[in-house]
């Protein structure tokens, strides 16, 4: 799966610099994260790391984007050219 901002994001931009993949950008109202681009830090790191740092717990996995580990690594490596 990939991530989502809840509206719980107070807008501290810690999340944004983490992504790996420039995932994360600053939405309207709050922080938005592109499932297009997110692969929960697979293949990056072993956890996500926005959620990793981000103060009030508001990045949870979304469950419009279901995706498998292994998904998740071919989007990677799509993203990543390997």
């Amino acid at each position: 799966m990939a991530l989502i901002i809840t509206d719980q994001c107070i807008n501290c931009d810690v999340c944004e610099p983490e992504c790996p993949n420039d995932a994360i950008s600053e939405g309207a109202l709050y922080y938005d994260i592109d499932p297009n681009k997110c692969t929960e830090c697979v293949g990056h790191f072993d956890t996500p790391q926005c959620q990793e740092v981000c103060p009030v717990e508001c990045i949870i996995l979304d469950a419009n984007h279901i995706e498998t580990k292994e998904a998740l690594l071919a989007k990677y490596h799509k993203i990543n050219h390997d």
